[in-house]
């Protein structure tokens, strides 16, 4: 019976180790179409660069802020605004803001309270309230604790030049605080999901989602799906923008920009809370292909496979392929793409933050509650509902 027991999940650790190889090489080859592409795409040049409003809805603060702010000031850019928002005026980051504007006095920065609760989504609350006070028909979204290049504007509007582009989006990578969780998610971002857009856009023909990193688009194409009272409860509030905005019959533009995000001292709790949230707010909106990372775990698929086989050689040789098809990914979208130097630094990590993940995608399973910011919500279709104290 017990031999027969290992038989099985020696013949599921195959299957896992195949399907795991295939999804990373996928991967690799998704990489290496995103990469040919940037050497082909030309530079901007004299198009039209229309007037641009920059909407930043604001909760608490976080790390390096002021100067991911300053870095939307300093735009090569003809003409654009700042909106920043706050629901309430004694939150932190509002200081911060006026400091902004006190130093940069001359250039349109606004700053608003946005009193009213339009849905469980503070973030998009805001945003509702923000976007009727926009100046401009194009509007730019991207998270509090985004920095950017001072050609971000110039690259990220020009796809929109084309009016089969509905939305532009990009890549971040993660810049981790001094704290060994902060580092785990900084090579999650780098070494594990980028790759995993890269591989859907190459799978599906181009990516069906916009990320929180950047939401550039219209005004026409935000008021066709309802504005954004429309997902003012939804959690992966970037996730639905993008893909409403492809329901219209949309492009979604995966723009060769990077920008980084400054991530937080996540202790190991705070870390594994914010997978947790991430991982069920996935499972929300693209449940199909949640279920599906079941088969792009490698290495626990490769472990799995050595201990069933009581350590055979041809296991053995199986995780050494596995692993070096990893690293490669890890090297190839962290290194290269991102140009993400704690990729190669922390590299070491990956076996060890990959085993993580199948704990937390299994922990996903097991509720609905997520903890955003220090509120608890139930979600349920991608929905938020807060619960009680």
């Amino acid at each position: 019976m017990t031999h027969a027991i290992l038989r099985i999940v020696e013949v599921l650790a195959v299957l896992g180790v195949i399907s795991s190889s295939l999804y990373y090489l996928l991967c690799l080859w998704a990489a290496a179409t995103f990469l040919q592409e940037a050497m082909r795409a030309n530079a901007p040049g004299e198009l039209r660069l229309p007037p641009v409003s920059i909407l930043k809805p604001l909760k608490g603060a976080d790390p390096e802020m002021y100067d991911s702010f300053r870095s939307h000031c300093l735009q090569d850019y003809p003409e654009y605004e700042i909106i920043f928002g706050v629901n309430d005026p004694d939150d932190p980051a509002f200081q911060i803001v006026k400091q902004l504007q006190s130093e940069f006095s001359g250039y349109p920065i606004r700053l608003m309270v946005c009193p009213k609760l339009l849905g469980t989504n503070v973030k998009v609350s805001n945003l509702a309230q923000m976007a009727p006070e926009a100046r401009y028909e194009h509007l730019i979204v991207n998270d509090s604790d985004i920095r950017v290049e001072p050609d971000y504007l110039r690259r990220i509007m020009a796809p929109l030049a084309d009016s089969r582009v509905g939305l532009v989006t990009c890549l971040y990578r993660g810049i981790a605080g001094n704290t060994f969780g902060s580092c785990l998610e900084a090579l999650g971002i780098s070494t594990d999901f980028c790759p995993s857009v890269l591989a859907a856009r190459q799978l599906e023909g181009g990516i069906r989602f916009g990320l929180g990193s950047t939401l550039a688009f219209r005004r026409a194409e935000l008021a066709k799906i309802g504005g954004f009272i429309s997902i003012a409860d939804q959690l992966a509030d970037d996730y639905e923008l993008g893909k409403r905005i492809a329901d219209l019959g949309m492009n979604v533009y995966l723009s060769q920009v990077v920008v980084e995000t400054f991530l937080p001292t996540y202790g190991i709790h705070d870390f594994l809370s914010h997978q947790l949230r991430w991982a069920r707010g996935v499972r929300g909106v693209r449940g199909g292909g949640y279920v599906g990372l079941v088969f792009t775990f490698g290495i626990f698929w490769a472990l799995l496979a050595v201990v069933a086989s009581a350590g055979a050689l041809w296991a053995w040789g199986a995780a050494v392929v596995v692993l070096s098809l990893r690293f490669a990914v890890a090297i190839l979208v962290g290194g290269r793409i991102l140009r993400d130097r704690q990729a190669f630094k922390y590299v070491w990590l990956i076996p060890l933050r990959d085993l993580i993940a199948v704990g937390v995608w299994i922990a996903s399973f097991a509720g609905r509650t997520v903890t955003w910011r220090g509120v608890r919500f139930q979600l349920k279709d991608g929905k938020l509902t807060r619960m009680l104290p």
